[in-house]
Order: C-alpha cells, then sequence, then structure tokens
C-alpha cells in the first residue's frame, strides 16, 4: 500500500508541475526575460526617482532663497516707512513746541503791561499823549503780527496733517498692494488662477461695455419707449373690460415684465384670463409690459408642464418641515412658499411652487392648488392638508406628516441598503463566470483536441460545450435578456394580473414572504392611524390607503372593506383570517373598534411591525450573503475541475506508455 501510495503521490507531483509548464506555455510567459527586464524597469525607476527628488531640493532651496530675500526687502521697506514717520511725527512736535513758546511770550507781554498799569502810575502821567499812543501802535502790530504768525503756522499744521493722512492711506493701499503682489510671487499655481479668473471675466467685461453701449443708442430707446406704450395699451384693454371675461379651461400666456433690479424678464403662466395673470405679475412686484397668447404659444408650452413632475421624497420631507418652520414663526403662507423656491435649484421645482403661489393669489386653497398640480405631491398629503384647513392646524398636520415620510423613507433605505451588497457579489459573480467561460475555458481547447487517446470527461465536454455556445451566440443572449427585462417591467407596470401574480408568488416565498408583508401591513396601519387622527372620515381614508399602496393583493383587501363597509359591516370583517394579513394587527383593529381608540391602537400596531420589518431585512441579509459566497465558490470549483480532470487522464496514459 505504501509503495502505491508513493507511486500515486510522484505522479501528482509530475501532473502539477507537467500543468504549470504547460500552463506558462500557454500564456508564454518567459520568466528569467521577464525578471531582466523588470530589475532594469525597476532601477530605472530607482534613478529617475533620485533625479527628480534632487530637482524638487533645488526647487525648495531656490525657493527659501527668494522668500528670504522677499522677506529682507519687505522689512527694509518697513523700516525706512518707520523712520519717515518718526521724523515727520518730530517735526510736528518741533513746530508745536515753537508755538507753545510764542503764547507764553504773548502772555508776559501782557502780564508785563498789567504789571507797568499797576506799578508806574505816575510816570504814565507824566507821559504826553503822543507817547501813549505810540505805545498803544507797537502793541498793536506785535498782537497782529503774532496773531498772523499763529494763523499761518495752524494752517501749516492743518496742511501737514492732511498730507500726514494721505500719505497713510497711499502707504495703505501700496501695502495691500505689495500683500498682494507678494501673495501671487508665492507659488506659480495662483497665477496661473488669476491669469484664468481674468479670462473668464473677459466676457463678462465686454458684455458689461456692450450692455453700457447699448443703453445709450437710440435703438433702446425706441425699446423702452415701446414697452411703455404697451404698457399704457395694456391698462387701456384691462379698463375696456374685453380681456377681464374669464375662459372655462387655462391657457398659456407670454409675459414681459420688468422686475425690481430693472432687468427685463419674459415668462409664461397659464390662468383664466389676462386679468388674472395682470394682478399676479403685479402682486409679484413686477412691472407688466405686455401679456399675449396665440396658438404657437399654446402649443409649444402648453398648459403646465410641471404637473407631470413628481417631488422626491427627500424634497418633499424637506419642503414640508421648512413650511411648518415658518408658519410657526408667523410668515404667511404666501411669502414661506416664496422663500422654499428661491431655495430649489431645480425649474421644474421653481414652476410648481411658482403655481401654486399663482392660484393662492387668486383666492384657491393651498390644498386644491397642490391638487392642480398633479402627480408633485402625494395624495396623502393634499388629504391632510385638506383636513388641517377645516380645523386650522396646517403647522402641527405638517408636523407629523413630516415624521411619516421620514419614517418610510428611512425603511426604504434600509431595504436598499439590506439588498445593495447581495447584489454587487451576484453581478460580479456572473461577470466572472462569463470571463471565464469566454475567454479562459477557450485556451484549453485546443490543448484537449490535439491530446489523441486521452478520455474526455463528461463534464469537460459540457463546459467546453458551453463556453463554445456562449461564445458564438453572446450578442443574441445578452439582446434576449435586455428584451426580457424590458418586457417583464412592461408587464409589471402596464397589467395588473401579471402584476398581481408576481406579487403573490413573492409574498409565497419564505424569508421574502414576511419582509413584504411586514412593510405593507407597517404602511397600512401607519397611513391609516394619522387620516383617523385629524378627523379623515374612515371610507376617504380607505380610498387613500389604495392609492398609497401599490400591492394588488392589499389593495383587493381594502376593496373589499369599502364594500362590507357600505353594506354595514364591521370594518375588521374583512380582515378576518386572511393570510396576508397578520392576526395580532386584526385583533388590534377589534379592540380599536370596540374601545373607540382605533388610531392609538394602529401606531401600536405600526410600531410593532416596524421593528419586525427591520429585524427580517437584517436577516435576510446575513442569510443571502452566504448562498451568493458558496454559489460563486462552487461555480469556479466545477469549472477549474473541468480543466484539471483531463490532465489527470492525460498523465496516467503517459505513466502507462
Amino acid at each position: 500500500m505504501s509503495k502505491k501510495l508513493l507511486r500515486f503521490c510522484v505522479l501528482i507531483y509530475k501532473g502539477i508541475m507537467f500543468f504549470v509548464r504547460l500552463f506558462l506555455k500557454v500564456f508564454t510567459i518567459n520568466g528569467k526575460k521577464d525578471l531582466k527586464k523588470l530589475s532594469s524597469k525597476t532601477s530605472n525607476i530607482v534613478k529617475r526617482e533620485k533625479a527628480k527628488q534632487e530637482r524638487i531640493a533645488k526647487a525648495e532651496a531656490l525657493r527659501l532663497k527668494k522668500e528670504e530675500a522677499r522677506q529682507s526687502s519687505i522689512n527694509e521697506r518697513k523700516r525706512l516707512i518707520q523712520e519717515k514717520k518718526q521724523a515727520k511725527l518730530a517735526k510736528i512736535e518741533e513746530k508745536k513746541r515753537k508755538k507753545l513758546e510764542k503764547k507764553a511770550k504773548i502772555q508776559r507781554i501782557k502780564s508785563s503791561k498789567k504789571k507797568l498799569a499797576s506799578n508806574k502810575p505816575t510816570k504814565e502821567k507824566k507821559l504826553s499823549e503822543r507817547q501813549k499812543l505810540k505805545q498803544q501802535a507797537k502793541l498793536a502790530k506785535i498782537e497782529t503780527k503774532t496773531k498772523a504768525r499763529l494763523a499761518k503756522e495752524k494752517r501749516e499744521e492743518e496742511v501737514l496733517k492732511k498730507s500726514l493722512e494721505s500719505n497713510k492711506k497711499v502707504r495703505k493701499n501700496k501695502k495691500i498692494q505689495d500683500d498682494s503682489i507678494t501673495i501671487n510671487k508665492l507659488t506659480f499655481a495662483d497665477k496661473i488662477n488669476n491669469f484664468v479668473k481674468n479670462i473668464k471675466d473677459i466676457p463678462k467685461k465686454i458684455e458689461k461695455y456692450i450692455n453700457d453701449k447699448w443703453e445709450n443708442t437710440s435703438f433702446a430707446r425706441n425699446k423702452r419707449n415701446k414697452l411703455d406704450m404697451n404698457r399704457e395699451a395694456l391698462l387701456v384693454e384691462f379698463n375696456g373690460g374685453k380681456e377681464a371675461e374669464r375662459s372655462d379651461v387655462k391657457i398659456m400666456y407670454e409675459y414681459v415684465v420688468k422686475d425690481a433690479d430693472g432687468k427685463i424678464l419674459k415668462g409664461y403662466a397659464d390662468g383664466f384670463s389676462k386679468v388674472e395673470i395682470h394682478s399676479y405679475l403685479l402682486s409679484e412686484g413686477y412691472e407688466v409690459y405686455s401679456i399675449r397668447t396665440n396658438k404657437w404659444i399654446q402649443m409649444l408650452h402648453g398648459s403646465s408642464g410641471a404637473n407631470k413632475v413628481k417631488i422626491k421624497t427627500k424634497d418633499l420631507i424637506f419642503f414640508i418641515t421648512q413650511l411648518s418652520t415658518y408658519l410657526k414663526s408667523g410668515i404667511t403662507l404666501i411669502e414661506s412658499l416664496k422663500i422654499l423656491s428661491r431655495q430649489y435649484k431645480k425649474k421644474s421645482y421653481k414652476k410648481i411652487f411658482k403655481m401654486i403661489i399663482y392660484d393662492l393669489s387668486m383666492g384657491e386653497n393651498l390644498s386644491t392648488a397642490m391638487e392642480n398640480r398633479g402627480v408633485a405631491f402625494p395624495n396623502l398629503l393634499i388629504t391632510m392638508v385638506k383636513s388641517s384647513e377645516m380645523t386650522g392646524e396646517l403647522p402641527e398636520v405638517l408636523d407629523d406628516m413630516s415624521d411619516y415620510y421620514t419614517e418610510t423613507e428611512k425603511t426604504r433605505k434600509q431595504m436598499i441598503t439590506a439588498m445593495m451588497y447581495p447584489s454587487i457579489v451576484f453581478i460580479f459573480a456572473i461577470g466572472v463566470l462569463t470571463f471565464i467561460m469566454l475567454y479562459v475555458i477557450p485556451k484549453f481547447v485546443d490543448i484537449y483536441d490535439s491530446m489523441d487517446g486521452v478520455e474526455i470527461p463528461k463534464i469537460t465536454k459540457f463546459i467546453m460545450n458551453t463556453s463554445y455556445f456562449l461564445k458564438k451566440n453572446i450578442i443574441y443572449i445578452g439582446i434576449g435578456v435586455v428584451i426580457f427585462l424590458l418586457l417583464f417591467r412592461f408587464l409589471y407596470k402596464k397589467n395588473r394580473a401579471f402584476r398581481t401574480i408576481i406579487q403573490w408568488s413573492l409574498m409565497h416565498i419564505p424569508v421574502v414572504n414576511n419582509i413584504i408583508i411586514f412593510k405593507e401591513v407597517t404602511m397600512f396601519t401607519k397611513t391609516f392611524s394619522s387620516l383617523l387622527a385629524h378627523n379623515v372620515y374612515i371610507t376617504d381614508s380607505m380610498e387613500i390607503l389604495s392609492r398609497v399602496t401599490q400591492n394588488e393583493i392589499y389593495k383587493s383587501l381594502i376593496f373589499n372593506t369599502v364594500t362590507n363597509l357600505a353594506r354595514g359591516e364591521r370594518l375588521s370583517a374583512e380582515f378576518d383570517g386572511h393570510w396576508a394579513f397578520p392576526i395580532p394587527a386584526y385583533e388590534m383593529i377589534v379592540t380599536g373598534e370596540r374601545t373607540g381608540q382605533l388610531p392609538e391602537m394602529m401606531s401600536k400596531v405600526s410600531v410593532y411591525y416596524q421593528e419586525l420589518h427591520q429585524n427580517s431585512v437584517t436577516r435576510i441579509k446575513t442569510f443571502i450573503e452566504p448562498i451568493l459566497i458558496v454559489f460563486l465558490t462552487a461555480m469556479v470549483g466545477v469549472i477549474v475541475l473541468s480543466i484539471v480532470l483531463p490532465m489527470f487522464n492525460m498523465y496516467q496514459s503517459i505513466q502507462q506508455v
């Protein structure tokens, strides 16, 4: 036995070595040459790296030298400016000192006059009238001279102060310019950025220059005059009364207005008459020049493109939260919507808010204005807003709706996150298998064909035939898969029976069924609780619930419930024993009916089943991941085994020879 085992091991070793050599020959790998090339490449890379580092070091040294020279020049400039400043301040101080000395002299002269007048009255009496006049004249001359000198010094001082202030300003500007110059000199990238900015500003400068020139031309003046004439003609038409007639259907109008900044704007709005559009534009603060309509305007722009746009859930949550906040802070509804329209960048959203503001300014309710926007807002939100308009609790209802949509969006994202990793692994597995079947297996087909007298296993033949079929028909297979997916999507969206079969099948698959049922029960009970809490009738609530859900099983369940209510039966009758509605949820409905606390019971049921849904999502994530890994490993293992088995048969035939 030991000799046979040893021979078997030697045979396996030889087979593996032969397979390795064969594999290297197939893919044309020359080991020694590649190693030499690799070593030469690495040495060249090392040399280039060293040269690069040396260049970087030299550049860094040059940059440091330039920086030091620049810093020293800046310090020298600052020192010179400081010295000049000190010298000027010293001059001013000297002038002030001289001025004070002159004032002291004048004071001493005045005091000496007083002393003479008090100490020598006898001498003054002896002096003649002429001497007195001479002394007075001399004193008057001295006083006038000193006053003139003081005034001159004041003027000089003021001139010096002004010159100093102007010099300071000039120095500051120079300093700023110097700083900007030094900043620009720091790096070459900053210079490039400034150059690019200047190039970008050239069209704006050209546009500004052309606009300025155009505004001063006679053509522009004629255009402004025509607009003013159209405005006056529009007012005359409105006074005539013909344009105030309302049509039965909304008509698209083209308007030309001027905003508060003086810009001429052109836009489109649909309304029942020109007067309505005119009053709306005036309420928006525009100066209206013209409003017109014709067949081309109605054909090209239609009624309102915003009715086909649906607001995303995350944007809807932001809209509801912000609107509630603005209303609580005391801002009016129209002003709140204007603020919100400025916060969105999408033109479709701006158009929706613009038309809501138009409807509100025409006297419509918020719920009616939202309903007129088609699919933009969900039916649940419109109904809740309508109920809040009756009770006067719009901010509170908006807060509840914000919480509701936040939780539903959170649940949806959890489901997407749970399925993201398995989907990526599955797609990667399909890609790897396709690559092996199309590019790796055909390499071994020629080798196996050249092997005479060696029996090829059935699994290898099957893999080779599959590879050949895929390689020959890969384009048709791809087209067929795409057509199948598009057809499946079309039938699922348009055909109710097909959609019901698919949903029924998914709801009977283990693990997956709990996720779907728990999600639908959570949505049903949460929505039902919110509607009943805001005094919406049960029949209206059921109609809204049938629109909210996309599951045909639950739609039929709700329809049967409405039918039972019309017959006078209980609400819970249809849910009794239904396979898609859990027993605990049914018992809570029965309890709520008996106690009159149905909203509270539905709220508790929604919380409970939401937790169950989250746990089920986590469980299916941990369940799918190992299954996909095992699937990928098994498929690759089967392909590798089908390649290796003929090799062993070939070695055995060689040994026998």
